[in-house]
């Protein structure tokens, strides 16, 4: 697609309270293939339009397609993943790059962030949370009981936590490898490409968690994606409890929490799983999970769960990711 024929501009709705109270932005189609976020804010902005939901407080962003060209392709990826290196960028290289000069005054102007994505294996709709409170390097952080509660409010059975520290790993391993000298490669080994929507708005002093809803094609997407919105409403008490007929999510239901601590990479086109795998399946210490072009086999170095396994996943990006029970109190 040439850039006269890319789309030239990002639509955002905003619904603004008559009374003070948080600003909330919620977000979807970052990935331009993940989708069940697109119809789900579509739904909401209806209505609010006709007056079947009635905003309380605060101002309401929403961003349907926050990755137009992407979209329009169907894929992924327009020019590169947006998820990653998402940072203002003086001199923009790429369509990602006007983006996201267009998307992070908005973060920045939010207090929360709900970014609404699905993936490739089937699975279960699961949500992701960012650190615990602390003053470090990497992401320090002081929202870690609003957070906490906002992943337990979207309603999923499963939270997951560790997505930066785990990435700087795979980022410190990649560091090491000679560049080929494209920029695709440079940005790999940039120590922001772990930075993403939900990274970059805690980095800003908010908070939000990214909701997976479950597999691209999953035909409930959509209304786990409709209730989270709904539930996120009010948890910030932007909308009365049971709008639109959706109620909290049970808050005794059981919810298993687990925490990512691997990240491997495909290095050459002929790496191979064992078998197809899907997020969160069960790991067992020692089993075959793949085997390198070179017959290395990729074995697991301690028993618990694969996240995202992508067996077509480009070579130098994440293969799959493990995952172990986290001892984090939620509540």
């Amino acid at each position: 697609m040439t850039q006269s024929t890319a789309p030239t501009h990002l639509r955002i709705h905003q619904f603004a309270g008559l009374k003070p109270g948080p600003r909330l932005l919620v977000s979807a189609a970052v990935h331009g293939n993940e989708v069940a976020g697109v119809g789900a804010i579509e739904r909401v902005m209806r209505l609010l339009d006709e007056g079947s939901l009635t905003l309380l407080q605060g101002a309401l962003t929403m961003i349907p397609i926050v990755n137009p060209l992407a979209h329009r392709l169907k894929r992924r990826e327009g020019d590169r993943n947006l998820n990653r290196n998402l940072r203002p960028t003086p001199i923009p290289q790429d369509f990602e790059d006007r983006i996201a000069n267009q998307l992070c005054p908005w973060l920045a102007a939010s207090d929360v962030l709900l970014d609404l994505h699905s993936f490739n294996n089937p699975g279960p709709a699961f949500a992701m949370l960012g650190p615990r409170d602390n003053n470090g390097d990497l992401e320090p952080f002081r929202h870690q009981a609003a957070e906490s509660a906002l992943a337990l409010a979207v309603g999923t059975g499963r939270i997951v936590e560790g997505w930066l520290s785990t990435y700087a790993l795979g980022l410190k391993r990649r560091a090491d490898k000679a560049s080929d000298g494209t920029r695709r490669m440079a940005l790999q080994q940039d120590p922001h490409y772990g930075v993403g929507t939900t990274e970059y708005m805690r980095s800003q002093g908010g908070y939000g968690i990214t909701l997976e809803c479950g597999q691209h094609e999953d035909p409930n997407g959509p209304e786990v994606a409709f209730n989270a919105i709904l539930r996120t409403l009010m948890l910030l008490g932007m909308v009365a409890a049971g709008s639109a007929g959706v109620q909290a999510a049970d808050p005794k239901r059981p919810v298993e929490l687990l925490q990512l601590y691997e990240v491997i990479d495909r290095e050459h086109a002929d790496d191979r799983f064992e078998r197809p795998w899907a997020s969160f399946d069960a790991v067992a210490e020692g089993e075959r999970i793949g085997t390198r072009a070179d017959g290395t086999p990729v074995l697991a170095p301690a028993g618990g769960r694969i996240v995202f396994p992508n067996s077509k996943a480009e070579p130098g990006n994440e293969w799959f990711y493990l995952a172990k029970p986290s001892d984090r109190a939620l509540t």
